[in-house]
This record gives structure tokens, C-alpha cells and sequence, in this order.
């Protein structure tokens, strides 16, 4: 499945409609941007059952502010409406791998609980 573009219009539908959603932020003048571009693409042939969101944060300056992105690219993995990781920075290969393999591992139930709970750990890093 190739990427999804995101904008605030159908942004809501895709995070709602999605088990695993990782998201691009990125802008086309941004270097590093384009050197991850590829790596993205490529991740989300091996994997079409996670989406892979890219939002321009150029055309989308709403959907940037909204989840305070200061730094691209920046990689953010959401799952279960639950977002489990957001870094700045772009990921080698073997990096996304190891990323989406720690996404899949990810006990929800605990995380929900932890956050029921309003444990300081409600969102984890992985």
C-alpha cells in the first residue's frame, strides 16, 4: 500500500480507520526529508497493513501546530488512537524495522490500563 497523504480534512477518518498509523512529517526543501522519503516508501511496501501518513507540514501548518512539531522530519507511530513514539530525526532502514517490529509488541491492554490508571507512563516510548 503506498503512502497516504494527509491533510486536516481526512486526517480524523485515517487515524480512526487504522489499527497501526505511522505518520511523515516532512516538507519538500527539507534535506533529511528527502533522504528518509525512500526509506518511508519502502517500509510501507513491506508493510500494507500499517498505514504510512506523510503530512506536509508546509500545506498542513494545522495538522504541524496540533501535535507541536518543531523539528522534520519527525517520525510518529500511533496505534489504537494511542500515540506510542514521536522523534525528530530520520531513520535509517534497519531502524523503521526495529521501530515497527516494537509497535506491533506493544501490549495496548497494558497501555489503556496505565492510562485509566493516569500513571505517568500512559504513553510509552518504544
Amino acid at each position: 500500500m503506498p503512502t497516504v497523504e494527509l491533510t486536516k480534512d481526512n486526517f480524523e477518518e485515517t487515524v480512526t480507520g487504522s489499527d497501526i498509523l505511522l505518520i511523515d512529517f516532512w516538507a519538500a526543501w527539507c534535506g533529511p526529508c528527502r533522504m528518509f522519503g525512500p526509506v518511508y516508501e519502502k517500509a510501507a511496501e513491506r508493510h500494507p497493513d500499517i498505514v504510512f501518513g506523510k503530512v506536509d507540514t508546509e500545506a498542513q501548518p494545522e495538522l504541524a501546530g496540533a501535535f507541536r512539531i518543531s523539528s522534520i522530519p519527525t517520525l510518529m507511530a500511533v496505534r489504537d488512537r494511542t500515540v506510542l513514539y514521536a522523534q525528530p530525526g530520520a531513520l535509517p532502514p534497519q531502524a523503521l524495522e526495529e521501530l515497527i517490529g516494537k509497535i506491533r509488541a506493544v501490549d495496548m491492554a497494558d497501555v489503556r490500563r496505565k492510562a485509566a490508571a493516569g500513571s505517568a507512563g500512559a504513553t510509552e516510548q518504544v
